[in-house]
């Protein structure tokens, strides 16, 4: 997998991000586009990982006070899920945020994820939490 990152919304990695987010969270999902379209990514780190040069996963950064990365908007094309895709943009995520001295990298899990998530070594911290209609929980990177 080829992983591509860009900042803002003006490249074709956002372009692709946006589609598999629409496709998952507002189509899949049923989340309000209102909601999944925050309006923010203008200020975001966006990841997407190609296979063959299509599109087949994504996750957004943002940057948070404290020197920590925030993890947002993972999500995985359908007939893709299962591959290890969404895991290895986790990895690399990650991988980028310790050349940058991050302090914590962590992210609000949907509670069906969790097991994905302490897989790759991240910890449950505080209690979960309702989004977007969806049980979630914040999750921080604790190595492994």
């Amino acid at each position: 997998m080829e992983i591509r990152m860009a900042w803002g919304k003006l490249n074709p990695v956002f372009k692709d991000a946006l589609q598999m987010r629409k496709d998952v969270f507002i189509e899949e999902q049923g989340i309000d586009p209102k909601v999944e379209l925050d309006g923010t990514d203008e200020d975001k780190m966006h990841y997407v990982g190609y296979v063959d040069d299509e599109p087949v996963t994504t996750a957004r950064i943002d940057m948070l006070a404290g020197n920590r990365v925030k993890i947002q908007r993972v999500a995985t094309v359908a007939d893709q899920r299962k591959h290890g895709y969404a895991a290895e943009l986790i990895k690399q995520i990650i991988k980028d945020a310790k050349k940058s001295d991050v302090a914590h990298v962590e992210l609000d899990a949907q509670l069906t994820a969790m097991d994905f998530y302490k897989e790759l070594g991240f910890e449950p911290i505080g209690e979960p939490f309702e989004e977007a209609g969806i049980q979630h929980q914040t999750v921080r990177y604790a190595g492994k």
